[in-house]
């Protein structure tokens, strides 16, 4: 996980670095997987989520990532925009004070790119005006938690892996109108479908994590833009931790602008875990 404390946890017995510090109404359809009242298969519905969103081009994105420990939740948010055409992305990460032992911490600024991720004001014994950068694929968890924050393209491609989806019904969300569905993922599966930009991470993933199935809740505008997903992520650290992962989506169209950084300013030297 981002910050300056971190600790190692492992999967499967595979060290990976990393450590995250931290919906309801229950009618459905009668088969449990399709939209009764559209008369569609709920689970093609999500399943295409990513497709729909490469169409829809780019989007606002906001993130929160969950978990709570010792008796305690903690949250850390991030907020920026994400271009699903050429699978690229920039989100500022928060970390709060139970994270980063003191308050006031500086945002991280996170860049998301197919099979990396830069970071910026990581901390770690990392000079402030450099760059971190991490292949994804190296990954136990394929950064869908160590960043923080899950890339919003991986939170949809998980989506193709998709299953036992129960349509639970209509509701609203910041004043559009979404179907609200629930279900499983299995992120082997999903990494079998994924475009090629994002399956090397997810197959890193399927690898790492000490539960393949993922429960999930999407909510989708009338368009078939996903609008919100949540993800509940498990792994092994001394014991099974639930991560809550929660993806936003707005303003789509909206232009992102990603400037990868120069080799010169990404940082060399060895990173504290």
């Amino acid at each position: 996980m981002v910050g300056h404390q971190h600790r190692r946890w492992h999967r499967r017995g595979a060290a990976a670095a990393g450590t995250v510090a931290v919906l309801v109404v229950t009618a459905g359809c009668g088969d449990g997987t399709a939209d009764g009242k559209a008369g569609v298969d709920g689970t093609a519905v999500v399943r295409g989520a990513a497709d729909v969103l490469t169409e829809a081009g780019s989007a606002r994105a906001r993130t929160a990532m969950e978990m709570a420990t010792g008796g305690t939740r903690v949250t850390i948010r991030g907020e920026g925009g994400v271009d699903f055409k050429n699978r690229m992305g920039q989100l500022l990460v928060m970390l709060p004070a139970d994270v980063t032992g003191k308050p006031g911490h500086r945002p991280i600024t996170e860049l998301l790119t197919p099979g990396a991720l830069y970071m910026k004001n990581r901390g770690a014994g990392v000079p402030a005006d450099k760059w971190v950068r991490v292949d994804t694929t190296t990954l136990g968890d394929g950064n869908l938690v160590t960043g923080g924050a899950t890339d919003p393209l991986a939170a949809a491609e998980l989506l193709r892996g998709a299953q036992e989806v129960t349509y639970v019904g209509e509701t609203e969300l910041a004043g559009t109108k979404v179907r609200h569905y629930r279900g499983t993922t299995d992120i082997g599966r999903a990494a079998r479908s994924a475009s090629p930009q994002v399956k090397g991470s997810l197959e890193a993933a399927a690898k790492g994590f000490s539960k393949d199935v993922v429960p999930f809740d999407a909510y989708l505008d009338e368009q078939g833009r996903l609008r919100k997903v949540r993800h509940r992520f498990s792994y092994e650290n001394n014991g099974e931790i639930d991560v809550f992962s929660t993806t936003l989506l707005y303003g789509f169209g909206t232009p992102v602008t990603v400037v990868l950084p120069a080799s010169t300013d990404i940082y060399a030297g060895k990173i504290a875990d």
